[in-house]
């Protein structure tokens, strides 16, 4: 899961941060559930409307639309194959949908809930983000290490940018005039100059970068590392990080305040919020949400957080050692398992392997899987679920 960035206007963005303080304060978990179904979810405002949002169903190849005021899924659209990251423009009239495996990008009319094109774009579409005036739409392709420039007017591919390896996340400056977009896989920024379509500067930040997010007067652009436990702050007028602030374990997604004063970021493995002071770059506080938070796109929501149920499995009777592995690495149990089934998948949930296991201790090799960070679902007899993470270095 990658991040997916929607421009939202100051108003909504003030309700979704008194939202998301209420959240905290009442102890609601706010996290995504990476496995079995890739969900991202964007809010669409229009004039005098409920807000709607778009979920991606990773694994039934539709988008569930929902109508946040009375909590209904109203509209079920089909779009292409594992369909991942959304975008929705600035009017809320169109929704951009990356379809991760088919390589294509799904155009939502928001007026009829309908597919209105579908574009082909460059090999397994990630990230996707919308100019701030509708007319672009830029698109991260993992594995072409490329980033497609869509003319929104024409649905078409307008121009092909060469960026770092395994670009997955993508944001927007305030004024549209620069893209950034984290290079996964080499631990850098691209700086794209949108006037031109062309990588003005090349960053180098903490290991695998994965989530961005661009504060509000667009001076600087936060970038999560999730090998390296860190959130980058980069100076966006000399392209330089300004600093390095330690956050949880395995920081994923990232969200600004409106105000631009606190950022947060998504913890996965320590299961934490950390919340940053920006006029200062230190942590102020650490929320402890559920196991294994995400948070794909803008995660401060103005309604009841909607999505999958939390599972009431302990997860501390599992462990997983060495993690990060090299080779191989154990699943423990502390009590004996029967007919547990073990399965992996990808960050954008694409199955690696299930196993079924009887037993209290299980060794895993790395076989196939490149380097990068898997999720394992673990369900028990009594379907019991418990997720964990695993990193392959």
């Amino acid at each position: 899961m990658y991040v997916c960035t929607v421009p939202l206007n100051t108003n909504i963005k003030q309700n979704l941060m008194k939202k998301l303080l209420q959240t905290i304060n009442n102890k609601t978990r706010n996290c995504i559930k990476p496995v079995f179904i890739i969900l991202s979810l964007m809010l669409v405002s229009m004039m005098g409307m409920a807000q709607t949002a778009y979920i991606t169903n990773g694994d039934d190849i539709t988008v569930s639309v929902i109508n946040v005021a009375t909590n209904t899924v109203v509209g079920t659209i089909k779009v292409g194959n594992q369909p991942f990251c959304v975008s929705v423009s600035l009017d809320g009239t169109k929704v951009y949908v990356t379809n991760y495996i088919d390589s294509t990008v799904s155009v939502i009319n928001t007026a009829t809930n309908s597919v209105s094109a579908t574009i082909t774009v460059g090999a397994h579409p990630a990230g996707v983000s919308v100019s701030p005036d509708g007319n672009k739409v830029y698109v991260a392709n993992q594995q072409d290490s490329t980033v497609s420039v869509i003319n929104a007017a024409t649905n078409t591919v307008i121009s092909t940018i060469r960026v770092g390896v395994y670009p997955s996340g993508i944001a927007v400056s305030p004024d549209g005039s620069k893209l950034y977009v984290t290079n996964n896989q080499n631990s850098t920024v691209s700086v794209i100059n949108s006037a031109t379509n062309a990588v003005s500067a090349t960053i180098t930040v903490g290991k695998s970068p994965f989530g961005i997010a661009v504060s509000p007067d667009g001076s600087k652009l936060y970038v999560s590392n999730y090998h390296d436990g860190k959130l980058s702050v980069i100076n966006t007028e000399t392209n330089t990080v300004a600093a390095a602030i330690t956050v949880g374990d395995v920081p994923l997604g990232v969200s600004i305040s409106p105000d631009g004063s606190k950022v947060y970021v998504v913890n996965e493995y320590s299961g934490t919020v950390s919340v940053i002071n920006t006029a200062t770059n230190t942590v102020s506080d650490s929320i402890l949400v559920g196991a294994g938070p995400i948070a794909l796109g803008n995660f401060i929501s103005t309604h009841k957080v909607v999505g999958i149920p939390t599972y009431s499995v302990n997860a501390t009777s599992i462990s997983i050692y060495p993690n990060p592995f090299t080779s191989q690495t154990t699943i423990a149990f502390s009590e004996e398992q029967k007919n547990t089934t073990i399965k992996i998948t990808d960050l954008p949930g694409k199955e690696i392997k299930t196993i079924n296991f009887t037993g209290r201790q299980l060794t895993i090799d790395k076989g196939a899987m490149s380097n990068g960070i898997y999720f394992v679902q673990i369900t028990d007899e009594k379907k019991n679920v418990v997720n964990k993470r695993i990193v392959v270095q």
